[in-house]
């Protein structure tokens, strides 16, 4: 008999393949395939084994379910359990705290420009730390939409530090032309393939906190992305004097 199990807790194919050395590891199991996209698990059994048994194999992070046959009623109380905005409030929070700072750093002389540049600084640093709290899970959910990510090998493994590079250089004043220029084409890329994500109506979690905040893929990136391109696109047209 085959049976699929909602698996919930899993942020990379390390988990993915985590989950089902695990449940392949029963007796009961004949094999088990994990679908990362959509959180699924299909298990083919030898015998019936209860959900305990599952669950008890699997470590504590992750949590397995009987999938839920479809309901319309059942399905829109799960989509309203958590709104868009509860679920983006890290990221609003963290671009609060950012553009506080930035403020602060020029409340007594006030320059739009100066502003501009430290909040860009300020925002490479801080997002750069959280992908690189994870630098190991962090790769596996940014190859799931940035085009050079899943092209170019070692590319995710040292994004974070591009961002680390170009917020330094932005609070530094140094190489500013050529800082813009990198973030619009770097940062075009990846709306570009969060757009395509968004087009395909894949459900995947955004890397742009890395691994250690969940937050969904529908508007986070494509929110922080536009933000800091129309930014850099206004920067570079002031300093060209268009």
């Amino acid at each position: 008999m085959t049976q699929t199990y909602t698996v919930t807790g899993m942020t990379c194919n390390g988990c993915k393949t985590s989950v089902e050395n695990k449940l392949n590891a029963l007796s009961q199991v004949k094999n088990t395939i994990v679908d990362l996209e959509h959180a699924e698990a299909t298990i083919e059994l030898s015998q019936h084994i209860s959900i305990q048994e599952l669950q008890d194999v699997l470590p504590d992070k992750f949590s397995i379910t009987e999938k839920q046959s479809k309901n319309a009623f059942r399905t829109l109380e799960v989509e309203k359990e958590k709104s868009d905005l509860q679920q983006l409030k890290p990221l609003f929070l963290i671009f609060g705290y950012i553009t506080i700072a930035a403020i602060l750093m020029h409340y007594k002389r006030w320059n739009w420009s100066d502003f501009m540049l430290d909040f860009m600084g300020l925002f490479y640093i801080v997002f750069s730390f959280f992908k690189i709290l994870d630098l190991k899970g962090f790769p596996d959910s940014f190859k799931m939409y940035d085009p050079p990510a899943k092209g170019i090998p070692g590319y995710a493994q040292i994004y974070p530090f591009i961002e680390l590079v170009l917020g330094v250089l932005f609070l530094l004043r140094v190489q500013i032309p050529l800082a813009l220029m990198i973030t619009i084409v770097v940062l075009g890329i990846t709306t570009y393939g969060v757009t395509k994500a968004l087009l395909n109506k894949r459900t995947i979690s955004c890397a742009c906190l890395g691994t250690a905040l969940k937050l969904p893929m529908t508007k986070a990136t494509f929110i922080e992305n536009t933000i800091m391109i129309i930014m850099a696109i206004i920067m570079l047209l002031s300093m060209s004097g268009v």
